[in-house]
């Protein structure tokens, strides 16, 4: 391990600096986990896309905000807890085959059984509904087999992005090596937006991208069993003498849990971020997605204009990582994790103006180019999601997970458990509260568009809260990593 603590403190010169700061005795370790990582952001993409397909084109944009808060939201808390009691009776190990095992499952069931029968699974329950509140919270129970395809979906990203991959990483990675590995992970794994975009564009049958997924599974879980069994065994790859030696596992309850986060100030600032992230972000995209069905009606054409995004994001992702892997190492943590909200910011308020303003926009549209209004916001609230996912792939994520690293055993596993997987959840829950209350308790009757005004002033609030996390995390970092030296 001496060797590679020497090779960590080389410095790389010219273009190997800034395209690949990966020394070739680390490949063994890192490419495994890139390609590991590659796999679950792949699943994402094409699940992310074909839930969005089938939700909005057979329920409406409408239906996304009292999904994520009345069914992702509780399924998320109890995630929460079904995985805090994992924690206290398996290994780490045995708890990432346990969840990524159960998301294999239902996948294959959804594209064996669920997809297939959907017709004689769906229930009519809103015969004889007239409360729009009602029809509201019946539609997706109504249309159960979809909204569980869209709760499952939202929860791998919670789970295995921001939960499973990167607790594993922090568990293996030292932060001199972060600074390296972390955004470059995400420059080699990000490849798959653009494979996943093609997917969409190409496969047209849900059920077989619901096989794709699992397979995806399976290639994931036998990376992850032999980086633990022939990668990480050798003392050149992972030193055990760096960990602590383990004390007696400490057994909390999750109230005890919780308890001990809410204590913290570090994880609230992190867990502002998240929540703030969460919510600017499906504040913009439910509106977005509600202008693109008006574009692309039904489900091919939805999941194709999908399908676009992806392969844009990853394009912009890999592009970021570069700007975004130069920027951890020579610039200050505040200004990598600036990045995000300043970007999600500017490109916010652009597409909110343009619905705002489209009336006025429109004849302005017709004179310089042959597109119409709906089709210019629609491409402007593609291109907000491709900007702001592209640094949030490449600075966000990483600068998050960097502020794990100085902490403490339990704040590091339970705690990020918390923040990553309630706190993710109610960020993008707290933006869909925003949009049910708004759209079925205050203007009831309305569409999303004709809230935009409204909606826009909230999502400035948020991102004025977001800077302000930005800069109290930052003290909290500085301070704790200066005791640690």
């Amino acid at each position: 391990m001496a060797d590679d603590k020497k090779a960590e403190s080389q410095e790389f010169t010219g273009w190997r600096s800034i395209f690949w700061p990966i020394h070739s005795s680390e490949l063994k370790k890192f490419l495994p986990m890139a390609l590991m990582m590659m796999g679950i952001l792949f699943n994402y993409s094409i699940l992310r896309g074909t839930k969005d397909s089938l939700v909005v084109t057979n329920m409406g944009a409408e239906a996304i905000p009292t999904l994520k808060l009345w069914f992702v939201l509780p399924a998320a808390i109890l995630f929460m807890i079904v995985y805090s009691k994992l924690s206290n009776v398996f290994s780490k190990n045995g708890v990432f085959y346990i969840v990524a095992s159960f998301f294999l499952a239902y996948f294959a069931l959804f594209a064996i059984v669920l997809y297939p029968c959907v017709g004689s699974l769906t229930p009519d329950l809103l015969d004889g509904v007239s409360s729009e509140f009602w029809k509201s919270l019946l539609l997706p129970v109504q249309g159960w087999v979809f909204s569980s395809f869209y709760v499952m979906a939202e929860l791998w990203g919670s789970a295995m992005v921001s939960l499973m991959f990167w607790r594993f990483a922090n568990d293996v990675t030292s932060l001199k090596q972060s600074k390296r590995f972390y955004a470059m992970f995400g420059f080699v794994a990000n490849g798959a937006l653009i494979v996943s975009g093609g997917v969409l564009k190409a496969v047209k049958n849900v059920s077989l991208v619901s096989g794709l997924a699992v397979v995806t599974c399976l290639f994931i879980i036998c990376i992850y069993y032999w980086l633990n069994n022939y990668v990480l065994t050798d003392p050149r790859y992972f030193n055990p003498d760096e960990i602590k030696k383990p004390k007696k596992k400490v057994k909390l309850s999750l109230g005890e849990s919780l308890n001990y986060i809410l204590h913290s100030k570090y994880l609230g600032y992190i867990v502002m971020l998240v929540v703030c992230y969460g919510i600017s972000i499906n504040l913009v995209e439910v509106m977005w997605k509600d202008q693109v069905r008006l574009l692309c009606p039904t489900k091919e054409a939805f999941s194709g204009f999908m399908g676009g995004l992806q392969i844009w994001t990853g394009a912009a992702t890999i592009f970021f990582m570069l700007v975004g892997a130069n920027i951890l190492r020579r610039c200050s943590w505040f200004t990598a994790a600036m990045m995000t909200p300043l970007m999600v910011f500017i490109t916010g308020l652009i597409f909110f103006a343009c619905i705002i303003f489209k009336d006025a926009l429109s004849p302005m549209v017709g004179a310089c180019c042959s597109l119409t209004i709906l089709e210019v916001i629609a491409y402007m609230g593609l291109a907000q999601n491709v900007l702001a996912k592209g640094v949030k792939y490449s600075l966000f994520d990483s600068t998050k997970e960097m502020s794990y690293i100085p902490l403490d055993d339990e704040l590091k596993s339970k705690g990020k458990a918390a923040v990553d997987v309630i706190g993710g959840r109610a960020g993008k829950s707290g933006g869909a509260a925003i949009n049910f209350v708004l759209l079925n308790l205050i203007f009831i009757g309305s569409k999303l568009a004709e809230i935009a005004p409204v909606v826009a002033g909230i999502f400035i609030v948020i991102m004025l809260v977001w800077f302000y996390a930005v800069h109290g995390l930052n003290i909290e970092f500085l301070k704790i990593t200066a005791e640690k030296k």
